[in-house]
């Protein structure tokens, strides 16, 4: 653990903790016996930590941006693939502890694996040191990719970064649907439901149709960023 705690720049006061946060469910199947956690519940903890550290820098640094597009780019910032980039940066693939069968079918370089492991060290951080010391460890890993989300003059368009989104949880593509179309001719407003598998997952409104999906886009980017289901 002191060549882990090398590696991510990290001095735990309880080292157990980084050994959990490591410690992949593969490896508990294959060693039944051992008493050790797996780090599937630091997980649970860290995505919320990371959600709150990235949401909160974001809205330091980009005052003037409606809560839409802050939404819209925090969760690019925690996606999968953006979290298995930062954990490649620090070789975290060559710190989880894994099943035999798991690594060697590449288990130790498959994005969700690395993103499951950022999250669950920041957990670890987090229960050990505090909100301060694992935003600071947030800050840095995802620091290269953050700046690029606060420079880029237009935000990807909420509708292309569901779509990304959806495809890198594993769900379907979503589909939109006309609910209502209300006003004069002249000045419509219309009302677009955005459904994944069959489910209402947001719903937005807007002067053009387009407008309306991008605005279902953005409240089902967030409802998949809190784990709420849309009315």
């Amino acid at each position: 653990m002191a060549a882990a705690q090398s590696g991510l720049r990290l001095r735990f006061r309880d080292i157990s903790l980084l050994r959990t946060a490591l410690t992949h469910q593969s490896f508990l199947n294959e060693n039944p016996g051992m008493t050790e956690e797996s780090n599937e519940r630091m997980e649970f903890l860290g995505d919320s930590a990371l959600n709150f550290v990235v949401a909160r820098w974001l809205y330091e640094k980009l005052p003037d941006l409606p809560e839409g597009d802050l939404t819209a780019r925090r969760a690019h910032a925690v996606r999968r693939e953006t979290l298995a980039k930062a954990a490649r940066r620090m070789n975290l693939g060559d710190l989880l502890v894994m099943g035999r069968g798991e690594d060697a079918s590449g288990g130790s370089q498959r994005p969700s694996n690395l993103a499951d492991g950022f999250e669950a060290v920041v957990g670890a951080v987090l229960v050990d040191r505090g909100i301060r010391s694992a935003s600071a460890f947030v800050l840095r890993w995802l620091g290269p990719e953050l700046r690029k989300i606060v420079e880029s003059d237009t935000p990807k368009d909420p509708k292309s970064l569901l779509q990304e989104t959806l495809q890198s949880i594993g769900k379907p593509p979503p589909s939109y649907r006309l609910v209502s179309s209300d006003g004069p001719d002249n000045e419509p407003v219309f009302t677009m439901e955005v459904l994944v598998a069959g489910e209402r997952v947001g719903i937005g409104e807007g002067r053009r149709k387009v407008d309306a999906q991008r605005a279902a886009a953005r409240e089902a980017l967030a409802v998949l960023q809190s784990g709420e289901a849309a009315d």
